[in-house]
């Protein structure tokens, strides 16, 4: 792996585990055992090694949707395999993260946004007109309104003020509110398809 990939790795592991904030150039460099000066040859400063590993954030996490939409069956499983990713993904996250990246990092936070406001809101939107496409999702509610409404409750996990670090865990707040969309959205079709597809689960699990 060469130097700069493993400064990016490395500090994006620490990111997640630690908030933005709490970590410092310092930091990363002792950790891999490598001096400040040597870090600061390839960023010029923490800015511009946030937005790099934003950056990277932001094709991982198109990778992995493009990925989900690939090998799903249909638009739901589309979904679980999503909350899935999600789950694993935010389990050891610092909720802290994101609040450090608005308030002390806005360029890498615009490349979020930019990411949230317009690749995730047309996966969203592409999985709802597929899911009625198949039947699997009821035909009464307005796509523009639901896909923004659910593009905006993705991030409530890392609201510190709804749900404090100290009492909830970001995997578990985002895993509830999935579900919750996925229940309010579904036919009785869609929802017999996530009974077949639990049990199937299940007995994968205990075989």
């Amino acid at each position: 792996m060469e130097q700069k990939d493993r400064i990016q790795e490395k500090a994006n592991e620490m990111f997640m585990r630690y908030g933005i904030r709490s970590v410092s150039m310092d930091d990363i460099a002792g950790q891999l055992g490598m001096s400040k000066k040597t870090l600061y040859q390839y960023f010029a400063d923490k800015d511009e090694l946030v937005e790099a590993v934003m950056q990277d954030e932001v094709q991982s996490g198109q990778a992995d949707c493009e990925l989900c939409l690939r090998e799903s069956a249909n638009a739901i499983e589309e979904i679980f395999f999503i909350m899935k990713g999600l789950v694993e993904q935010f389990r050891h996250i610092n909720p802290m993260v994101m609040y450090d990246l608005q308030k002390f990092h806005h360029t890498a936070y615009q490349k979020f946004l930019a990411y949230k406001n317009d690749f995730l809101l047309r996966i969203i939107r592409d999985n709802l007109e597929r899911g009625l496409k198949e039947g699997l999702y009821r035909d009464d509610f307005s796509i523009d309104i639901i896909s923004r409404f659910r593009l905006q409750s993705m991030m409530s996990g890392f609201d510190i003020e709804a749900f404090p670090p100290s009492k909830y865990n970001v995997a578990d707040v985002t895993q509830e509110i999935l579900r919750h969309y996925l229940y309010g959205i579904v036919s009785l079709e869609g929802y017999k398809w996530i009974l077949n597809y639990k049990n199937e689960q299940t007995k994968t699990a205990q075989s």
